[in-house]
């Protein structure tokens, strides 16, 4: 059994898809996906995704801003209580993109330490997006002791140094449909380092469908095709590859109730 760490189900375009939210699911239970994890990107959008998935008790949530949805200085108080909920699991999306936001660094600095430190306050995981923004993620993990919290380095895209980094502090690699992209070979090497016991599986979706899915929305089942191709890349079973992440998954994200 699978579990999708990372998806966005409030986002997902219905017309595209032409399927509803309970077809998605069975869909993805189908596919052997038993659990998975609907992640935040705006406070302001935060109740109404909670909302969308709270009769589906295998959808959990998390809460947070993702860098790339701030407009404003976050809202602190209000995370640390959105995030006091007991359904909410950890805190994020959170951390830097300076690829597509450069001239928000401040902004976005300033809120990935506010994150962290709500993760550390509350004993909440941390999920945390990275673009071109090595230095300064690692600097403020760092400086935040966010090794207090835990948390996962999602939909990885960087190098193995900046991995290895992460994997020092405590955190968990997160990888999506991109290591089947053909041009993702500096990924797929470092996929082949990343330690079984650290490694998570997710899709993103509604974004980035794996081969052989690719050009379609993303959508939880696929992440059957993300854990095929790791593990035919790492040379290990799809059945010790999916027991692998899902315990992973669990011990990360321990505030996930199970049936």
């Amino acid at each position: 059994m699978f579990v999708d760490s990372h998806c966005h189900l409030d986002r997902l375009e219905w017309d595209k898809l032409q399927l509803e939210l309970p077809e998605v699911i069975e869909r993805a239970q189908q596919a052997g996906v038993e659990h998975m994890l609907c992640v935040s990107v705006s406070l302001a959008e935060f109740p109404a995704m909670a909302e969308l998935v709270a009769p589906y008790p295998m959808v959990s949530v998390s809460c947070g801003e993702h860098p790339l949805h701030q407009t404003a200085a976050l809202d602190a108080e209000l995370l640390l209580r959105l995030c006091q909920a007991p359904e909410v699991v950890a805190v994020g999306e959170t951390g830097l993109d300076f690829y597509y936001a450069a001239d928000s660094k401040a902004v976005q600095q300033e809120a990935f330490a506010q994150h962290i430190e709500v993760a550390c306050q509350l004993r909440k995981p941390l999920i945390i997006h990275t673009r071109d923004a090595r230095a300064d993620t690692l600097a403020l993990m760092r400086a935040g002791q966010a090794s207090h919290a835990g948390g996962v380095l999602h939909c990885f895209t960087e190098s193995w140094e900046m991995a290895k980094a992460a994997l020092d502090m405590g955190f968990y690699i997160s990888i999506s449909g991109i290591m089947t992209f053909k041009n993702a070979v500096e990924l797929r090497e470092v996929v082949k380092k990343l330690p079984l016991d650290a490694l998570l599986i997710e899709t993103d979706s509604p974004y980035l469908a794996p081969v052989p899915q690719r050009g379609k929305t993303n959508q939880p089942a696929y992440v059957a095709h993300v854990a095929e191709a790791i593990a035919e890349l790492k040379g290990v079973s799809l059945q010790q590859l999916a027991a692998q992440t899902t315990d992973n998954f669990y011990r990360l994200f321990s505030g996930v109730k199970t049936a």
